[in-house]
């Protein structure tokens, strides 16, 4: 049974039957799928410092968006990187994807690295959003992840997927 339907999300309760038979009753949200990009232009990477009203705070992530309806992920990846950064990529390498939350969630997030980079203004910012471009150092990226710097999941699985 549907219980919520919004804009990007929609919110399902469900009995569910367990391998072992048991029967119980969840809640799924299904977000639809989105990217993460990690654009890399020689020894450094940019990620964004950006505001989350959830946990009322800012904190460094990648660049990172939904895919729209219709999109592929790697058309996402292309016109996320701009919105976020003003950068537009020449390569976007795959880097697998995870499920972020799979307890209760079905969403599933495409990692890419994004190279060959220029300035680009095709796509503007959503009017939402409250980001900060910073260019980091690839060789930091562990230590802001082992220091609690950069505490973003989809963040830690890209980069740990990019240094290896």
């Amino acid at each position: 049974m549907e219980i919520y339907r919004g804009k990007r999300l929609t919110v399902e309760k469900r009995e569910i039957t367990l391998p072992g038979g048991q029967k119980k009753e969840r809640v799924i949200i299904h977000p639809g799928g989105a990217v993460a990009i990690l654009p890399v232009e020689g020894d450094d990477c940019y990620l964004i410092k950006q505001y989350r009203f959830a946990i009322d705070d800012y904190i460094f992530e990648a660049p990172a968006g939904t895919i729209d309806e219709g999109e592929e992920p790697h058309e996402t990846a292309y016109r996320e990187l701009i919105e976020e950064t003003g950068m537009k990529a020449a390569t976007f390498v795959p880097r697998g994807w995870i499920y972020p939350s799979p307890g209760y969630t079905d969403e599933r997030i495409w990692l890419y690295l994004a190279e060959g980079l220029s300035p680009c203004s095709d796509y503007g910012m959503d009017d939402d959003e409250v980001i900060e471009v910073v260019r980091v150092p690839i060789t930091e990226l562990r230590a802001m992840i082992e220091d609690g710097r950069i505490v973003d999941a989809k963040t830690i699985c890209l980069a740990c997927r990019c240094l290896e």
